[in-house]
């Protein structure tokens, strides 16, 4: 496994929502009404409660996942790599006289509306001019020169993100399942593809440890693993026996819940959510920030 992946998992059924950091069925149960503490998340998706203490000194250092429908981003840092490409070969759009920088309202909203990063780049060029920069002098007219143009950007951009990815900026990310490793393996590699299984930093299954969920040494073997602390990882976890698992392992918890969990005691949850298809990386890094914050 890679020693610092970024989070990546895209299954091929799924539309489109790269801002995405995890999705479950849209048959999971309507959000139950209660009355929240004064902790929110600034995002629409909102915890349906949070309820545990949080050491001050904690840092959202290594996210680690029960299997079943998980899927984690790494736009954030796509939007990084093309913003550096932007500034490296001093992209201008008219009228500004300043290298193009996305910001990530409007990155959110183009990677949703168009797929690809050369596709993305010439759509955006259309609709707002075509750059000058240190590749062309001036704004290339012809067709030749605007595709030499998308693919030296796209190029360099490529082999930033790489660096990026090597150089341990994202965050790492372990998938710990108690299902037998030959059936989890499967999944993963149906559901994420060969290559991105294999950039997981850990990837443990049932038959890795001796005890099973609720017991906490899968997500204690997976710290080790990570080389990070317990409580800077975060669980993201759909069932009670999970939750137990990770808060005996000494780790915060979100919970995910399904049709068949929805009415399990999830007190102790820093938040519950009925679907996280909405939610990023960094609304959960805020939602720890919070739940501190308020203790």
């Amino acid at each position: 496994m890679a020693s610092h992946s970024t989070l990546l998992f895209s299954p091929p059924n799924l539309s489109p929502r790269f801002s995405s950091l995890f999705y479950y069925s849209s048959q999971s149960p309507p959000l139950q009404t209660k009355k929240l503490s004064s902790l929110s998340l600034t995002h629409s998706a909102k915890p349906r409660r949070l309820s545990v203490s949080v050491s001050a000194s904690r840092s959202l250092q290594a996210l680690v996942f029960d299997c079943d429908g998980v899927i984690l981003e790494s736009e954030h840092l796509h939007r990084q790599a093309y913003n550096d490409a932007f500034s490296h070969f001093n992209v201008r759009c008219p009228p500004s006289s300043q290298p193009l920088n996305w910001d990530p309202e409007f990155y959110d909203v183009l990677q949703n509306r168009i797929g690809g990063g050369k596709p993305k780049m010439r759509w955006y060029f259309k609709e707002h001019g075509w750059p000058s920069s240190t590749i062309f002098e001036t704004p290339p007219e012809g067709d030749e020169e605007r595709a030499k143009l998308i693919d030296t950007l796209q190029d360099w951009k490529t082999e930033r993100y790489k660096e990026i990815i090597k150089s341990g900026t994202g965050k790492k990310l372990a998938v710990c399942s108690a299902a037998t490793k030959s059936s989890v393996v499967l999944c993963l590699e149906n559901l994420i593809g060969m290559e991105r299984f294999q950039g997981l930093d850990c990837f443990l299954a049932g038959d890795d440890v001796k005890e099973k969920k609720p017991d906490p040494l899968i997500y204690v073997t997976a710290a080790k693993r990570l080389g990070v602390s317990e409580k800077d990882c975060l669980v993201v976890e759909d069932s009670v026996i999970g939750l137990q698992a990770a808060t005996k392992a000494a780790m915060s918890c979100v919970i995910t819940y399904t049709s068949s969990t929805a009415d399990q005691d999830f007190n102790d949850a820093i938040a519950i959510y009925p679907d996280l298809s909405n939610v990023r990386l960094s609304d959960l890094e805020l939602l720890l920030q919070n739940v501190v914050a308020a203790n």
